[in-house]
């Protein structure tokens, strides 16, 4: 082989392994996916579009474990301490990540995570909503008749770090939801990964995070910036 055709297809391998690494890099910021909402806690309880508290009850503190987070804290006698963002539309599909740790004092569920609606009578009220009591998690759906479907649970305890991801399409009868725990996709009492039915109901939907329920003790939610996004990737990447 001459010293030429040797220099050459040197170079046609170079080209190739350039290109390769272009497509692979272009392939891998479209698998990352795209950040559709966040709040930030640099910016404080003004990232989210209401904070339904008492004055003094939420906002960010530091966490030995994952930095700073927002805490909720659901006073003994309180209904709620929540936030409320962002607003969905009808038919869209979505990932959703964070981490949360819980405290509560007494033996009464909290919901931990709502997808609500309004109104709230005459509808689903919160098509999705993970509570947590008596040392469990779980997941729930809630049909248009206001009729809840318990689809997952679990172990947990007080102050103890979990990561919850679901992907959500928005449909009054035929929405769908997957849910992964701890990094792990998990399979409901249908014996399925994947769960049809109500995830939408009423002229508006939206999201809540915090505490929520009648209350003999005080609650504290603590949780990382929830993230919507387009892809599981980009949803989880902080939490």
């Amino acid at each position: 082989m001459s010293l030429l055709t040797h220099r050459r297809k040197a170079a046609a391998a170079a080209v190739a392994l350039a290109t390769l690494a272009i497509t692979c890099g272009q392939a891998s910021a479209a698998d990352a996916g795209k950040v559709l909402w966040t709040p930030s806690t640099s910016k404080g309880a003004s990232s989210f579009a209401a904070v339904q508290c008492a004055a003094g009850n939420f906002g960010v503190v530091k966490d030995s474990v994952k930095g700073s987070v927002w805490r909720a804290f659901q006073a003994a006698g309180e209904e709620r301490c929540e936030t409320l963002s962002p607003d969905l539309k009808e038919g869209d599909t979505f990932y959703l990540g964070w981490s949360s740790k819980v405290d509560v004092k007494d033996t009464n569920s909290r919901y931990v995570f709502q997808l609500k609606c309004s109104p709230s009578t005459d509808t689903a009220n919160h098509p999705i909503e993970i509570d947590i009591v008596n040392g469990r998690v779980r997941l729930q759906e809630w049909d248009t008749a206001h009729v809840s479907h318990s689809l997952w649970t679990a172990q947990t305890a007080n102050n103890t770090w979990h990561s919850y991801a679901l992907k959500i399409r928005l449909g009054r009868t035929d929405g769908t939801i997957d849910f992964w725990f701890d990094g792990v996709k998990q399979t409901f009492t249908t014996g399925s990964g994947t769960f049809k039915g109500t995830t939408w109901d009423g002229d508006r939907n939206y999201l809540k995070w915090g505490s929520y329920h009648e209350s003999t003790g005080d609650a504290t939610n603590t949780f990382t910036s929830p993230v919507m996004a387009t892809t599981l990737e980009a949803a989880t990447a902080g939490s």
